[in-house]
């Protein structure tokens, strides 16, 4: 006797890195978008400035501090922070569309920002924290990046232990050491995070019916 199954569908998953600054996160975040096709990066709003290069919409939406707040106090924000002085946060609409349509979504975010999103959607996320292979390496990083004047990158070195204060929090460790590397085991990490019972919707009743099937 046979019979068609129920479809097996997933939900979305949240796949967020955080590391101090100047560790990497951004190109391994690049890389993973370039190599995998079914994840896409959720694009926060700031208050900060452009950088060169950077464009509206894509990068960042960039906005002023009262248009922020305005969202703040609406609950348009999964999470929000303050990171040297600027706001940032994430838009709550296209993210919770994106987990229902089982839809995955990436985010570079800090430490601030992962607590609050544990907090609202713990289920739906998987936290990555990058670490820099020393702290010359860090240093190095980011004064090549040629972007911050000297007085943000000092900043920024200072605030670096504070930030990798939190790795424990986090559900995996990626030392960069390699780009190359740190991209294959952050590939690996999505692929089993992917294939959780707990991610398919549907496979109670595709159990059943296979199991019915085959009585």
């Amino acid at each position: 006797m046979t019979s068609e199954n129920p479809k097996v569908e997933r939900r979305g998953l949240l796949l967020v890195l955080s590391s101090p600054s100047g560790a990497g996160k951004t190109s391994l975040a690049r890389a993973l978008l370039d190599a995998d096709p079914h994840i896409r990066l959720s694009v926060s709003v700031t208050t900060r400035q452009p950088r060169p290069g950077e464009v509206d919409g894509r990068d960042y939406w960039f906005v002023t501090e009262p248009q922020f707040q305005d969202m703040v106090e609406k609950d348009q924000l999964l999470e929000w922070a303050t990171v040297f002085g600027n706001f940032y946060g994430t838009p709550r609409a296209p993210i919770e569309q994106a987990i229902a349509e089982g839809r995955d979504v990436l985010f570079d975010i800090d430490w601030q920002g992962t607590q609050q999103l544990s907090e609202r959607m713990a289920g739906d996320l998987v936290r990555v924290f990058v670490l820099p292979p020393s702290s010359e390496a860090l240093g190095q990083r980011l004064r090549q990046r040629a972007q911050d004047p000297d007085e943000v990158v000092a900043k920024r070195m200072a605030a670096a232990s504070a930030e990798i204060s939190h790795w424990a929090e986090y559900d995996y460790v990626i030392v960069n050491a390699d780009l190359a590397d740190s991209s294959a085991a952050l590939r690996a990490i999505l692929s089993a995070e992917r294939l959780r019972r707990e991610r398919m919707t549907g496979l109670s009743s595709f159990v059943r019916g296979l199991q019915a099937a085959l009585t």
